[in-house]
């Protein structure tokens, strides 16, 4: 029985990894580094690897100094607009109340509340574990061990929305069944780990359904 449903954020909820790129891409650029969406796909939505490996360069100050202003860009794209993504209104108020439903992300707190300043979607979930909640980022499992530890959870009663490769394996690593919904920037990964892959968010209710 399905007592939860594990969401990703980002690419999943709202369409901001677009941006997350153009904030590395942007701060790579001042030090002679063209990042192409290729490598950003290689290294954050595949790996879970930080763009800033791609730097000649890997002096420890220099990086942290050009992570604080990817960040800083980061934040500020943020500001000027998020987008939720397609369907996703719909599916949640359809799910709402029916299953505890909680938001799994990689997303630092700060970015996190950014965005969802502007979204109206949080009304839907019951919790938020963020970035600075767990030790090891995706695609290690501890941020779905974390949820599911802090809120009594097994992994037979829950489900995991994703949508890229590292969040896959992520979640499967945890011993979660994992529905994985491609983006443009993800729909190249290996889901091989996946329960489902789907073609729209929208699909996630049925699949709730059917393994309830």
């Amino acid at each position: 029985m399905i007592r939860a449903i594990l969401w990703d954020n980002d690419g999943v909820l709202v369409d901001t990894e677009g941006l997350y790129f153009q904030a590395g891409r942007e701060v790579l650029a001042t030090q002679g580094v063209e990042l192409t969406q290729e490598d950003f796909v290689e290294q954050s939505l595949q790996k879970g690897q930080s763009v800033f490996d791609l730097l000649p360069n890997q002096d420890a100050e220099l990086i942290d100094r050009l992570r604080l202003q990817r960040n800083a860009r980061y934040s500020a794209l943020l500001r000027e607009r998020v987008r939720v993504l397609d369907g996703v209104v719909e599916t949640l108020r359809t799910l709402h109340g029916r299953v505890l439903m909680g938001v799994v992300t990689g997303s630092r707190k700060d970015h996190f509340d950014i965005i969802h300043t502007q979204t109206n979607l949080l009304q839907f979930f019951e919790f938020v574990v963020v970035r600075e909640d767990y030790k090891q980022a995706k695609p290690h499992p501890d941020a779905y061990l974390t949820a599911m530890r802090l809120h009594g959870l097994e992994p037979e009663t829950c489900v995991v929305v994703e949508d890229s490769e590292r969040g896959c394996a992520a979640a499967a690593k945890a011993g979660l069944r994992v529905l994985v919904v491609p983006n443009e920037l993800s729909q190249h990964g290996d889901f091989s780990p996946a329960y489902k892959v789907l073609g729209s968010v929208r699909e996630v209710v049925d699949e709730v359904d059917q393994l309830r």
